[in-house]
């Protein structure tokens, strides 16, 4: 069993993705279009260079995503992305990264259980949770 995240866009699914592997240092290994796929006669023509489906592999995981039309999108709410750091200074820098053009919720900054955490909504509308431990010792 794996369990991972689906995340929904509103029409910026592609520009997301491309700066998450900029950011996350990952790999888009799929990525596929409205237009391209067998929906595309039911899918209205304004959408077909929306993304239907995308995969982006960071480490061993893969996050997934899709653009969802104005009657299917939501904002989330009551989840956040998770990404556990190691190194306070890259845990800092994508962060960082990720507040760009965003809103943070709490600064990244140490601590009783983190040597780093921070909470930020990227400009993208998605929620993530930062948080390096404490290097152990």
């Amino acid at each position: 069993m794996d369990v991972g995240l689906y995340l929904s866009f509103h029409g910026n699914c592609r520009e997301a993705f491309e700066r998450y592997c900029e950011i996350l240092g990952g790999e888009i290994v799929m990525i596929s279009t409205y237009g391209e796929s067998p929906m595309a006669e039911h899918v209205p023509k304004e959408r077909h260079e929306e993304i239907i489906h995308a995969q982006l592999k960071v480490g061993d995981r893969i996050l997934m995503a899709s653009d969802m039309g104005d009657e299917d999108y939501q904002k989330s709410a009551g989840i956040q992305v998770y990404i556990g750091f190691t190194a306070v200074e890259e845990a800092e820098r994508v962060f960082n990264a990720l507040a760009e053009g965003g809103t943070v919720v709490h600064q990244f900054g140490p601590t009783f259980w983190a040597a780093g955490f921070g909470l930020v909504n990227d400009r993208f509308g998605i929620p993530w949770l930062i948080n390096c431990d404490h290097p152990e010792g």
